[in-house]
């Protein structure tokens, strides 16, 4: 799709969608959520994954190390295409469009789509409950709060963030059967 045909379509996208982040975005004036949200979203940096990685060791004993890899290799591919699709993909965050939803943290970057934060938050739950489904009540709120914290905040549009957790749910999918292939099981 040419350029301009895709920046006309996010455009079209931007103003359906305006209302309903402008009305998310309002939620982070209220203080005890809006540092309730940005705590998550900087769990969802990072933190919190490398945290319930290394925690397969423990819990999976000297196996947990080969799953730890494995999360870690499949992380690295998933922020390389989510990277590629930002950068070819270009659309504005939500704040930079419409000076009525604020942005209330600072973004790594300009463009929105998709949202990485969302990405690595569902594809980490999946490969959570293949392997330590026990993690779940933890890692399933965790990721649903990201999710919802990247909208609150004005960094990402709503379907910015529905398009990031099909893309973590693909990519955990298809780790899992790389998986299935290299180890047979």
């Amino acid at each position: 799709m040419p350029p301009r045909t895709l920046r006309l379509r996010f455009e079209q996208l931007d103003r359906a969608e305006s209302r309903l982040s402008h009305w998310l975005a309002e939620f982070s004036r209220h203080a005890p959520t809006l540092w309730l949200f940005r705590l998550v979203s900087r769990l969802g940096d990072w933190p919190a994954w490398v945290a319930v990685a290394l925690l397969q060791p423990l819990l999976q004993g000297q196996q947990g190390w080969l799953i730890a890899a494995h999360w870690g290799l499949t992380a690295s591919i998933a922020a390389l295409v989510y990277r590629l699709l930002k950068t070819r993909l270009c659309r504005e965050r939500p704040y930079i469009t419409f000076d009525t939803i604020r942005c209330t943290m600072p973004p790594v970057d300009r463009y929105s789509f998709p949202s990485g934060h969302t990405l690595h938050a569902v594809m980490f739950s999946c490969l959570t409950a293949a392997s330590s489904p026990k993690l779940l009540p933890i890692v399933i709120p965790l990721a649903v709060l990201i999710a919802i914290s990247r909208v609150v905040l004005g960094l990402h549009y709503v379907s910015d963030v529905i398009v990031g957790a099909l893309l973590g749910f693909v990519l955990a999918w298809g780790s899992g059967l790389a998986a299935l292939f290299v180890w047979g099981g």
